[in-house]
This record gives C-alpha cells, sequence and structure tokens, in this order.
C-alpha cells in the first residue's frame, strides 16, 4: 500500500509539472498568437519562454506541496481540491516571477548572457494561471473518478475498524457508510460493553473489547483505527494507542468539541515551564494582516460593483414600508468589543418596542413582505459589507450576536466567549454548512470554533465560494 502511495505521489509530481509547461506554453500562444489581445511591444521569441520552462516544472509542484496536495487522503471535497490547486498555482506564479527576475537581475550585471532572455509578460503569467489551475484541476478530477470507481468495485478498499460503538463511533460509522465513494470498508467495533449484551450497529458485529483492539488489528488487517471514545474514557484511550503502537495501523482519533479544544492547544515555554495555551489561535500577526487586506480590497470593489443593486433595494425598502432604509443594531464583535452593524430594514419600524430583544422566528408578523424575501436571500446584510470595509467585520468568520444574547449564552454554552478572539464575519463556516437562523445554538458554536482553530487563505476562500454557492435562499433564513 505504502508503495502504491508513493506511486500515486509520483504521478502526480511529474503529472503537475507536465501541465504546468504545457499551461505555459499555451498561454504563451494565446496571449501572442491567438488575435484576441493587441501586441504593442513587438512579439518575443518563443525560445524566451522556453528559457523559462525549467522554473516552471520546479515551482508548479513546489507551490502545490506547499498547499498539501501530496498528502494523499481519501474523503476530501471536491472544492478543498480547487482551492488548493487554485492557491497552489498562486503561489507557482508568484515564485515564477520571483525566480526570473532574480535571473534577469544578476544577468543583466554579467555580459554572458541577454538579461531579457528570461522576461514573461504579466499577461501571460495571468492566462497561465488560469490555464494551470483549469488542466490541474481536471486531470484529478479524471483521476478521483477512476480511483472511485475502483472503490466502488470493492478494489483497493481501506480496512476500518471503530473504537466504541457510543453516539461519536456510531456517526463515524454512518459517514463511512453514506460515502462508499471513499474506498472504505468497515470490519467492525471494539468497545467494552462487548462483555454485555451490547450489540452492534447497521449490521456490524461488536469484535471485542478495547483490549482486543491489538490482536483484531493484526488479524483482521485492519488499515485504520479510529478512536472515538467519550472524553470519560482518556485513560482507555490512552492504553489503546499504546497497545496498537505494536501493529502496522493507522490511528486516528475523532475527537468531541472538548478534546478538538484540548488538540489544538500550543505548548509554550515559561523560562523552561512547559505552559500550555489552550486558546491560541493562528488569526493572529502576519496572518490578519492578510486577512484585513482581503476584506478591504474585496469589500471596496463588491460596493462599487454592487452601487446600482444596493440603491435599487434602498428605493424598494423606502416604498414598500414606513421608517428608515437602514437598520442599526450593535452586536458584538472583536474581544468582546461591541460596534454597530447595519442592514437594510426588513421588519416594521421599532418592531422589539413591546417585546424587547427577541428571536425572528418563522412567520414571523414583524416581517415585511419584502423584507422577508430580503431576508431569506441574505440582501439585507448587504450594507454590512461597509462594516467590513470599516474594520468592524470581516468577510469571513462567526456570526455577530447582540450583546443581549451574549450574556445569556455564554453561561449555557462551553467555550462560547471563544467566538469572539476573530473578527466577527459577514458569512461563516457555520453558515455555509446550514447552521444559521433556527438551528441548534451549539453546533453553531461547533462550526464556529473550528473556523477559528483552523483559519487559513484557503479556507476563507472556500466559505466566500459556498456562500455564492449555497448561501442564499436558506431555508432557516426568517
Amino acid at each position: 500500500m505504502i508503495r502504491h502511495n508513493r506511486l500515486l505521489v509520483t504521478f502526480h509530481v511529474l503529472s503537475d509539472a507536465a501541465l504546468g509547461l504545457t499551461a505555459f506554453i499555451m498561454a504563451y500562444a494565446f496571449r501572442f498568437y491567438a488575435g484576441l489581445i493587441p501586441i504593442t511591444r513587438g512579439l518575443p521569441p518563443l525560445r524566451q519562454y522556453v528559457n523559462v520552462l525549467p522554473f516552471i516544472a520546479a515551482v508548479v509542484p513546489l507551490g502545490f506541496y506547499l498547499q498539501g496536495l501530496y498528502r494523499l487522503r481519501r474523503g476530501g471535497s471536491r472544492v478543498d481540491d480547487f482551492f488548493a490547486v487554485f492557491v497552489g498555482s498562486i503561489l507557482a506564479v508568484m515564485f515564477g516571477i520571483v525566480a526570473t527576475l532574480y535571473v534577469q537581475t544578476y544577468f543583466a550585471t554579467s555580459e554572458a548572457k541577454d538579461a531579457g532572455a528570461f522576461a514573461v509578460s504579466q499577461l501571460v503569467w495571468g492566462i497561465f494561471l488560469v490555464l494551470n489551475v483549469a488542466l490541474t484541476f481536471a486531470s484529478r478530477e479524471l483521476m478521483r473518478e477512476v480511483l472511485e470507481r475502483r472503490w466502488r468495485a470493492g478494489i483497493g478498499l481501506k480496512r476500518i475498524l471503530i473504537a466504541g460503538s457510543g453516539d461519536l463511533g456510531r456517526l463515524v460509522a454512518d459517514k463511512i457508510l453514506e460515502h462508499r465513494e471513499l474506498g472504505y470498508q468497515i470490519i467492525g467495533f471494539v468497545d467494552d460493553r462487548a462483555s454485555g449484551d451490547h450489540l452492534g450497529y447497521r449490521g456490524l458485529p461488536l469484535l471485542g473489547t478495547i483490549d482486543d483492539a491489538a490482536e483484531i488489528a493484526a488479524r483482521e488487517a485492519i488499515d485504520h483505527l479510529y478512536v472515538a471514545l467519550p472524553p470519560e474514557q482518556h485513560v482507555r484511550m490512552i492504553e489503546l494507542l499504546a497497545s496498537t503502537a505494536r501493529e502496522m495501523v493507522d490511528v486516528k482519533v475523532v475527537p468531541d468539541l472538548l478534546q478538538v479544544i484540548a488538540l489544538r492547544a500550543r505548548l509554550e515555554d515559561l523560562d523552561g515551564i512547559p505552559v500550555i495555551n489552550v486558546n491560541d489561535v493562528p488569526l493572529q500577526g502576519f496572518n490578519s494582516i492578510i486577512k484585513r487586506s482581503f476584506d478591504i480590497a474585496i469589500s471596496g470593489v463588491a460596493l462599487t460593483v454592487l452601487a446600482i443593486p444596493l440603491g435599487l433595494i434602498a428605493l424598494a425598502v423606502k416604498m414598500s414600508s414606513k421608517g428608515p432604509i437602514l437598520f442599526s443594531q450593535e452586536r458584538m464583535g472583536l474581544d468582546g468589543k461591541s460596534f454597530t452593524i447595519v442592514k437594510f430594514r426588513s421588519m416594521d419600524d421599532n418592531a422589539e418596542r413591546a417585546t424587547g430583544p427577541v428571536w425572528a422566528v418563522e412567520d414571523d408578523p414583524r416581517v415585511t413582505p419584502l423584507g422577508r424575501f430580503l431576508r431569506r436571500s441574505n440582501l439585507d446584510e448587504l450594507p454590512q459589507l461597509w462594516n467590513v470595509l470599516k474594520g468592524d467585520m470581516s468577510l469571513v468568520g462567526p456570526r455577530p450576536e447582540r450583546p443581549h444574547f451574549v450574556e445569556q449564552f455564554k453561561h449555557k454554552i462551553p467555550q462560547y466567549m471563544l467566538r469572539h478572539k476573530v473578527k466577527a464575519g459577514l458569512t461563516g463556516w457555520a453558515q455555509v454548512n446550514g447552521w444559521r437562523g433556527n438551528t441548534p445554538l451549539e453546533k453553531r458554536i461547533e462550526y464556529d470554533l473550528y473556523y477559528i482553530e483552523n483559519w487559513s487563505v484557503r479556507l476563507d476562500l472556500k466559505i466566500m465560494w459556498l456562500t455564492l454557492l449555497k448561501g442564499f435562499f436558506h431555508k432557516h433564513a426568517y
């Protein structure tokens, strides 16, 4: 199996390099021979671009390597693959530009070669980026289809053993059984309840106790052991990890929310004393500068492009009911500080005069007919692009809540206030996964914390793309 994975990684590296070379030559041909873009500075010879091909063959696999595309894993979504290829291609272009500029600068001080022999048009780099993403993603989708057909036919399946037959273990089993295209075959469960009259689940047998896991893994040629034990069995988990370490099995721990927080903790040093920071988040320092730059650029462009639609919505709000066009409300943001959020008014003016702060419900009588459409389509949220541009919010992050409700939730939901360690967002990981409006608050917090602990530029791009694909007209948006 290891040899097979190495061959597959080698194939991907060589294929990515070859497709990168193809995309670069195609970009040159499209720029200078398609006749669609005027040539203003003369026609550069093909040899000038051939000189750059060795750089392309190196930087494309390098960019993909930095995005983890050569860490083979089953279960990644097509959206994840696309953004990994997209960001990896951007990195390749950046590395290529730096490399060619360095070579040009070096040869400019030497009489050995012409410095312009490695010059590349900016348009060619842009076209190359588009073509390389398209070709590489298509190639990987073809490979995905080939592998999934093999797995559906029962070829090359990974044998799975699940430690824990409680709710968490059954959830793992459900997900694996629902996605047979991933190429997993569940052999059964191990659980300490095996000594009683506890049965298996969905036809999957209970093979023994946790103490039997190592012997069962060896006997059944298990590839992956999924440890799905509740927190109170952490001692048994440690014993299980120790016993299975002697077998050739890949161990994966499936944490609940509390364990996720512990696993994401970062070890710090206080003059030789180890200190665990359980609230450390990646969105700090330079990462926060990158995120803020994205927020300013995208919100500024969006406000400009959407100026006319925003004006039309404002006019419709003004004509459809009495009251102001925009609705302002206090929300809690970064570090627990309050700010004023703006939205298109979707309810009757002074809707909470009699009730005080309350959540909207389905068929809420306070919502205007136009407001019902705006809320379901999320168009009422568009003025918050101004909050993003000002810096009160970010494009992506946990949705901001009112201080009145925050004061209630922080006493009822563990780790609730951790969501305020980043800026509130116009959209978020919970929202694109369906957890918004009248849905369990605990699940929304779970997804918010996952986003905070796993932030990356790629994850932000993925959430923005999913918002465009399925973020509108949500059934729980009242």
